[in-house]
């Protein structure tokens, strides 16, 4: 599968991002169920725990308009100066795991990029194996 589209997307997500504490902008998009896609970006707070990662953002903007499924998440990070070219590849956290594996398959394709030809594809058991399930 061709991700371009995708990363790109994500990449324009992640210049929303407010990261004044961390300096660690992220931006995520998604493909649902419907073939829409949804993106997200995080957005920080002064206390920490109130921080909006944008793997959920996304995610909650999928399921806000209806959305069930999750088929693919495109996910992209750095810091804050970094443009096109990003240094490391922004992994989901626990959290957001936790989160991708309620509204995806064990299948779910997870991808981490750095540029649109620079990425790693998982899926989502690998990733999170033993999700927490009911």
């Amino acid at each position: 599968m061709d991700y371009q589209d995708l990363i790109l997307q994500a990449l324009k997500a992640r210049e929303n991002a407010y990261a004044p504490y961390s300096g660690f902008k992220v931006g995520a998009a998604l493909t649902a169920g419907s073939g829409k896609v949804y993106t997200g970006c995080n957005v920080e707070n002064a206390s920490y725990g109130a921080t909006m990662c944008a793997e959920r953002t996304a995610v909650f903007k999928a399921v806000s308009e209806g959305e069930r499924e999750i088929d693919t998440i495109v996910i992209v990070g750095g810091p804050v100066d970094e443009r096109e070219e990003l240094s490391v590849y922004a992994y989901p956290c626990g959290m957001c795991r936790q989160v991708l594996s309620e509204f995806g398959k064990p299948d779910m394709k997870i991808i981490v990029a750095r540029s649109v030809s620079d990425y790693k594809e998982y899926k989502l058991i690998e990733l999170l194996p033993e999700s927490f399930k009911l």
